[in-house]
């Protein structure tokens, strides 16, 4: 046999070598690579995500959901600290106290309206790379329902915390509070997007909240209340 047949033999028995170690990495993961049914997995992230939103997103529906909720509580953007100093500076300490208060209202009012768009979205999501996210970090499936959702949950969100804005009264009282401000002598003049912000405040609060119910769901035994969430994260245990 010549040296270069030799060497091809060598090289081909190296491959096939290397794919049979690679089908033996793949053998050893969770189901044994290809015996875990992919649907049931799929199912079993969305059965997280659907008891995120039932356990954690309604919290935040609810009358001070966000103002004192310590983790998605919403402040002021930076733009509107120096308004607010500037109103305390002034005695002006309610206005400034209502201003607040009402932007964390108009969060938890349009969560509540736009929370069934948001279930929708889980529903309709398939998981091709399934098995990734369950073999990922604590908030894998939720990091992957925000990229696929975000863009479009904000077209839906904005609308209503505008109207959100004008059924609690922000409006009025945002228009106040940056009149007054405006009106101070030798000040920087501000005219913020409050809309944007909030509306992508209530969206991060959405979004950590599935979170926290991702993590129980993946670290803690006992939040594994049904049959489908045992069978499937038992996989990644």
């Amino acid at each position: 046999m010549s040296f270069f047949k030799k060497s091809l033999l060598v090289i081909s028995l190296f491959i096939l070598s290397a794919c049979a170690e690679l089908q033996n990495v793949v053998n050893t993961l969770p189901g044994g690579g290809i015996g875990t049914d992919p649907t049931m997995i799929a199912n079993g992230l969305r059965q997280a995500l659907d008891f995120g939103i039932d356990k954690q997103v309604t919290k935040l529906t609810q009358k001070d959901g966000f103002y004192k909720n310590q983790l998605v509580k919403i402040l002021l953007p930076q733009e509107l600290q120096k308004v607010d100093k500037a109103l305390r500076d002034l005695g002006l300490d309610n206005l400034a106290d209502q201003g607040l208060l009402l932007l964390n209202r108009a969060a938890e009012d349009a969560v509540k309206e736009a929370t069934p768009i948001f279930v929708t979205a889980v529903k309709e999501i398939t998981f091709n790379d399934a098995k990734n996210i369950l073999l990922g970090p604590d908030n894998a499936a939720t990091s992957y329902l925000e990229g696929k959702t975000n863009q479009a949950l904000y077209a839906k969100f904005n609308p209503v915390i505008k109207n959100s804005f004008s059924k609690v009264g922000a409006d009025d009282i945002w228009t106040s509070i940056i009149t007054r401000y405006n009106n101070i002598p030798f000040v920087n003049q501000v005219n913020p997007d409050l809309t944007d912000y909030v509306t992508n405040q209530a969206l991060d609060g959405v979004y950590k909240m599935i979170s926290i119910e991702e993590k129980n769901i993946r670290t803690k035994i006992s939040a594994r209340t049904t049959p489908l969430l045992r069978q499937v994260f038992a996989l990644q245990d």
